[in-house]
């Protein structure tokens, strides 16, 4: 894992700290797209189909019909000493100005950029600087900023706004950090510790999930796509890969309906690439699987009747 400092590319960055814990490190760009600049092509994301903060982006994008005025970039699935790259391959979709690396597109706005380079990346092709790389807050700027483009309702209703930020709150750290927390710690206290909390947050939204259709009010919100875009990549990878074992999603009737439900409704199951995201994770984690074989797919129907409604 590489990262750039001082706008110099160096390798070998460790996954977790002295500790053998994994902290997720802060991102950098934090802007918001100003209601004036919101105009069709004029912004660019920069995603990878593997990772679940940029599927999040993805799923929004196409939930509020904003694809024909927001054009993206897709990195390939291999992330090795070079980072993401935009190498020649299925899905990939390159960089309109000709970077091989993503952190090219990161150098563009700060030659001296220190940290690392990751997607999502909002981009502001008028001006030629990233306004966000944080996921959470991209969502809620396609979902809002950008409604004046939109042409389906919004996953983010005032009313439900506030119930709907404190979800993801919830889910993030056990859930979405957990499973990088367990299959990144390096010791075994750090890694008994992340995956109990996983499993006790899965538990617990198992139950939620047992009296109501979707987390939040009577719609898909953006709260069920911060949940979904974990458990998509359950079971074909955290719970082998990153040593999750102690139930798959499919063993949590509630949560496997959930996840149907999700992928069924209209535009989602396009930003589901199975293909990136197991070669991404097997293939990329050296550290975590050596071998970099990719383990065949689970035998699970996505389609099958998922009796939510």
């Amino acid at each position: 894992m590489g990262r750039l400092i001082e706008g110099e590319w160096k390798t070998k960055a460790a996954f977790a700290d002295d500790d053998g814990v994994f902290r997720r490190q802060a991102v950098t760009f934090r802007d918001e797209v100003a209601p004036e600049d919101v105009a069709s092509g004029r912004f660019r994301l920069y995603v990878s189909f593997a990772c679940p903060w940029a599927h999040r982006c993805l799923i929004v994008r196409a939930r509020r019909g904003l694809a024909e005025h927001i054009p993206i970039s897709v990195v390939h699935w291999f992330m090795g000493d070079e980072g993401w790259t935009f190498e020649d391959g299925p899905g990939v979709v390159p960089d309109p100005d000709g970077a091989a690396y993503l952190r090219e597109v990161y150098l563009r706005a700060d030659p001296k950029f220190t940290g690392r380079v990751t997607v999502p990346i909002l981009w502001d092709t008028k001006t030629g600087r990233i306004v966000n790389n944080e996921s959470r807050e991209i969502v809620r700027q396609l979902d809002t900023v950008f409604e004046p483009l939109a042409s389906a309702p919004t996953l983010a209703p005032k009313v439900h706004r506030e119930a709907i930020d404190q979800t993801i709150t919830a889910i993030y750290e056990p859930v979405n950090n957990g499973v990088y927390k367990s299959g990144f710690a390096r010791t075994q206290e750090a890694y008994e510790k992340a995956v109990t909390e996983l499993f006790d947050a899965l538990d617990h939204w198992e139950q939620v999930l047992s009296k109501r259709r979707f987390l939040v009010g009577d719609a898909l919100s953006e709260a069920d796509v911060c949940l979904f875009t974990t458990l998509i990549r359950f079971d074909p990878v955290y719970h082998h890969h990153f040593k999750c074992t102690k139930r798959r999603i499919r063993d949590y009737p509630n949560l496997w309906g959930f996840l149907r439900d999700v992928y069924q409704h209209e535009g989602v199951r396009e930003t589901v690439d199975l293909h990136h995201i197991r070669h991404h994770y097997f293939g990329s984690h050296e550290s975590v699987n050596p071998t970099r074989i990719v383990p065949l797919a689970p035998d699970w129907d996505l389609d099958a009747p998922h009796g939510r409604d």
